[in-house]
């Protein structure tokens, strides 16, 4: 039976063969060919027009309204970013002033403290001045006096010892014009 079938089929070829080529060339067929294209395009453009031609036009609807939803959302964000941006400009110009008035305010109490310490210690040291003043003058005064005396008591040694008598009045005299210049 197989063999059957290969030998119609090699018949028919060879019946094709002997007609003059190929089938899709006979004139005969032109019109039969001419319908059944016809036919195979009309079918081909429905279900085009009807079921891919919208399935791709809603793709590309909705890719185009992706965009624009993630464009315009781009521009809002940009527009954010930019506010945001200008109100930490803001907002570090107001710190910056704020620390310079903080900064400023600060100076000008140390410096009243600095200048209150500076009077209270320029009035310690004027009433120690004072006071180391008073004693040196004190001491000055007993330093002379005492030196007035050993003065006194040496000029009268010096005299007795020099075989002379002299009155405590007259060597007082003398001392104290000698100490005077």
């Amino acid at each position: 039976m197989a063999t059957e079938a290969v030998q119609a089929a090699a018949g028919a070829a060879a019946e094709a063969a002997s007609k003059g080529g190929m089938p899709q060339l006979d004139f005969s067929t032109y019109a039969n060919q001419i319908f059944w294209l016809a036919v195979a395009l009309v079918l081909v453009f429905l279900i085009v027009s009807k079921l891919a031609l919208p399935r791709i036009g809603g793709i590309l609807s909705e890719r185009k309204n992706t965009i624009e939803r993630d464009i315009a959302a781009a521009e809002e964000l940009k527009a954010k970013a930019v506010s945001a941006e200008a109100a930490y400009n803001q907002a570090l110009a107001d710190a910056r002033a704020e620390a310079l008035r903080i900064v400023g305010e600060t100076r000008a109490a140390i410096q009243k403290d600095l200048d209150a310490a500076t009077a209270v210690a320029d009035r310690e040291i004027a009433a120690k001045s004072a006071e180391s003043e008073k004693r040196i003058g004190e001491i000055r005064d007993q330093a002379v006096a005492a030196v007035t005396e050993v003065a006194h008591e040496t000029a009268g040694d010096i005299v007795a010892a020099l075989g002379g008598t002299a009155d405590a009045a007259a060597i007082k005299a003398a001392v104290d014009s000698r100490l005077k210049g």
